[in-house]
């Protein structure tokens, strides 16, 4: 389901348990050569035949490039557009395995917790769990964030 940036979403859209599975992207080699080269220079994500050499036995995204994806994901497909605030911090953010050139990966966007603030009445905290896949259903990524999200009828009672 694909609704959110670009119909405006906000604080009261974001109800436990609503999910987003958003369309797949992959990282190309190109680009994690240049990722790493200048963010990550660890020779598993510089160059082909060194990273054979290594437990990984290939080339393999940095999972800061990993984590930059999943976040131009989440911008891309729902966050652009909406009432996001931004956001303080994360809980907690899990590389859990290796990320291959050209492997299709999809973004699952999952509503874990959602309260107004009471000191803001305008905006409200979503926690948001980000589960990243790739193309044989494997997570790859996960990370659970706090964000803020203006809300369309500040001070309205919780329905």
């Amino acid at each position: 389901m694909r609704d959110g940036g670009d119909r405006g979403l906000a604080y009261e859209d974001l109800v436990p348990a609503r999910r987003w599975t958003l369309p797949p992207r992959s990282i190309r080699r190109e680009d994690i050569i240049r990722f790493a080269t200048e963010w990550d220079p660890q020779p598993f994500h510089l160059d082909e035949e060194a990273a054979r050499k290594t437990h990984f036995g290939g080339l393999v995204a940095s999972g800061w490039h990993t984590a930059c994806l999943a976040m131009r994901i989440a911008v891309d497909g729902l966050l652009a557009g909406s009432t996001s605030l931004g956001s303080p911090g994360l809980e907690d953010l899990k590389w859990l395995r290796p990320v291959r050139p050209d492997d299709p990966l999809t973004l699952t966007v999952e509503v874990l917790e959602a309260r107004p603030s009471r000191s803001k009445p305008d905006r409200g905290s979503v926690k948001l769990g980000y589960v990243l896949v790739n193309g044989a259903g494997e997570p790859v990524f996960s990370m659970v964030a706090w964000v803020m999200f203006g809300r369309r009828m500040p001070g309205r009672p919780e329905d």
